[in-house]
């Protein structure tokens, strides 16, 4: 008898971040230079207090640690969020309330298994990290989306929010500042679809991983956990990956006020064993990072997304929005296809050797059709190289056959 895999396995949405990295690979393999503007992996160096944790780590037995994540993590990242925004009507976050995970992916996971069962629904604003679906469909969870268009900026009503809340929605989970499409939630709007989730009795899970990325002067993006009223609903989502370029660490966590949404998680917690240790004690040591080296590191991002802003939008027929936050942006394409013109930039065309890599778009929305014209690009290398990307997309849809325009 045949043996299949199961229908959740088949039916599950490939990466569209990752799933052209075949041909890369395979231009690679030719020779050719590929500008990765495909993945958020920045290539701004590594806290050396982070790595140098790492050189200096020195127990004589790698044993478990404890399924909640060490105390001395757990309590410097409570003084951490609340040190950020603190309003004297909400509690401090304790240590307790901190929940240590594999990454921020897993702190998704654990968040959508805590507040959904089998059958239910998590509300998404689409263009959303494709991934959000990926963790609800394991979870045997419907994920349903609510459109934002890039003439407002990306941006989410309460309105929008309360329309779309029916009978089997258990949570909407939010990405502020956006991937992919660097939208920042204010404190107002935030409080107010907060609230929308609140009196329809459905979680606010927001996933915060990119909160310091934001530019033009307006600081750090609102957190959820110093939203007056919402300590019962709110759950924040956090990771070391992109905030101290430490994306290989796979050290997140999920932060609640809520006790049995804790109690939940802290359960799934247990079934893995322990998040990594060494790499929470190197993250231990990056949270003593000063702030004068992320405000460096934002203003070099903010250089690299007006270049590539500026770029973008000198080529005739592409299209792309300043995005406010993260270091991601939509771009539209002249073309009918985008997945199908980013293959043919890996597959066919070179301009003196290189070539250019991005995220087909279709699949950061759940609603057939859209971003079919569309692709993610993250601004993660230097200006030069994100320049001279400009320069070899310029160049391929001048010379790409199904071109509309």
């Amino acid at each position: 008898m045949a043996l299949h895999p199961s229908l959740r396995g088949k039916n599950a949405q490939a990466s569209p971040i990752r799933r052209l990295s075949p041909y890369a690979d395979a231009a690679k393999a030719r020779g050719m230079r590929v500008f990765h503007l495909n993945i958020g992996q920045p290539d701004i160096p590594t806290p050396p207090r982070m790595l140098e944790a790492y050189r200096h780590f020195d127990d004589k037995v790698l044993a478990y640690g404890a399924s909640e994540g060490s105390a001395a993590y757990r309590t410097a990242l409570a003084n951490y969020y609340n040190s950020l925004t603190q309003p004297s009507a909400i509690p401090a976050i304790l240590p307790s309330q901190v929940l240590v995970t594999v990454g921020g992916s897993e702190a998704l996971q654990f968040a959508i298994a805590a507040t959904c069962d089998i059958g239910e629904e998590i509300l998404v604003a689409e263009p959303y990290y494709p991934n959000y679906k990926g963790f609800a469909q394991i979870l045997g969870v419907e994920t349903r989306a609510i459109t934002t268009s890039s003439s407002n900026g990306f941006a989410l009503s309460a309105d929008q929010v309360r329309a779309a809340i029916g009978p089997k929605t258990r949570a909407l989970l939010i990405s502020s500042p956006g991937n992919p499409t660097g939208a920042v939630m204010d404190a107002a709007n935030l409080r107010a679809i907060g609230e929308v989730c609140r009196d329809a009795g459905v979680f606010l899970v927001s996933d915060e991983v990119y909160r310091d990325f934001v530019y033009d002067g307006s600081g750090r993006a609102p957190s959820v956990l110093w939203q007056p009223g919402l300590e019962s609903c709110a759950i924040q989502i956090d990771s070391v990956s992109k905030r101290y370029s430490a994306c290989g660490a796979r050290v997140g966590c999920l932060v609640t006020r809520n006790p049995e949404i804790y109690a939940a998680a802290l359960k799934f917690a247990q079934t893995r064993l322990s998040p990594p240790v060494v790499d929470q004690f190197a993250a231990l040591a990056a949270l003593e990072t000063p702030q004068s080296e992320t405000d460096a590191h934002i203003a070099d991002y903010k250089r690299r997304r007006d270049a590539l802003v500026a770029g973008l939008c000198a080529i005739p027929g592409v299209r792309a929005a300043t995005p406010a936050g993260a270091f991601y942006l939509m771009v539209e394409l002249p073309v009918p296809d985008a997945e199908k013109f980013c293959i043919w930039l890996l597959e066919t065309f070179q301009l003196a050797g290189e070539t250019v890599m991005f995220a087909p778009a279709d699949g950061f929305y759940a609603t057939p059709g859209l971003g079919k014209n569309q692709v993610r690009a993250a601004y993660v290398l230097e200006v030069p190289k994100l320049q001279r990307a400009c320069e070899v997309l310029a160049a391929g849809l001048a010379a790409y056959p199904d071109r509309l325009n």
